[in-house]
């Protein structure tokens, strides 16, 4: 299969094919969600060292149970499940640790996680403390509503798909996602004020 033929194959096909064992399928999978699976796992684990070991783990384990998906949701909520638990036990494994400066992560790795266009050079810093905030604000959440939050704001996923990741109700996805919402808002109350 060529570059270009695997580009505009959907989830699907590529999963049909990488199953059989093609090996170009299963890469191109993975490369498709690399980037929405680390910015899940930085965003609950708050630290890119042990976001890239969660991804690297997540993806370990979906390629070793990828023949037993049974296709009842997408590929993409299927992975960012294995991520999501992947993290969060990676977390409880080695305690919650610091949030990591966003200047650590380098130029490339940050424009990557959230660009960044800059018309004044204040508004770069004001950028920049705005995301250590929230980073903050998000590792204050209770691991579920942080889980959930993530899945929906970061991964983008529906109401319906983060029920399927967490295997929860969708009203008690809306009920987390609504403390989550009052406690972030309540945190970062200092950087929504006029002034």
């Amino acid at each position: 299969m060529t570059g270009a033929a695997l580009l505009v194959s959907s989830d699907e096909q590529l999963l049909t094919r990488a199953i059989a064992g093609n090996r170009e399928c299963m890469d191109e999978l993975f490369r498709r969600y690399r980037l929405i699976a680390y910015r899940v796992a930085f965003r609950l684990l708050s630290n890119e060292a042990d976001a890239l070991d969660a991804v690297q783990e997540a993806f370990v384990k979906a390629l070793t149970h990828l023949p037993s998906f049974e296709g009842r949701s997408s590929f993409k909520t299927w992975l960012l499940r294995v991520v999501s638990n992947a993290s969060l036990d990676l977390g409880r494994q080695r305690g919650r640790r610091e949030a990591v400066s966003m200047d650590a992560l380098g130029q490339k790795n940050r424009e990557d996680l959230e660009p960044l266009f800059i018309d004044e050079p204040g508004k770069g810093l004001e950028r920049t403390d705005l995301r250590k905030v929230l980073q903050g604000a998000l590792a204050k959440l209770p691991p579920a509503q942080r889980q959930t939050f993530v899945l929906h704001a970061e991964a983008e996923l529906s109401y319906r798909e983060v029920a399927e990741v967490l295997g929860i109700s969708i009203g008690t996805v809306m009920s987390r996602l609504y403390y989550a919402r009052q406690k972030l808002r309540a945190h970062l109350q200092y950087w929504t004020k006029p002034l």
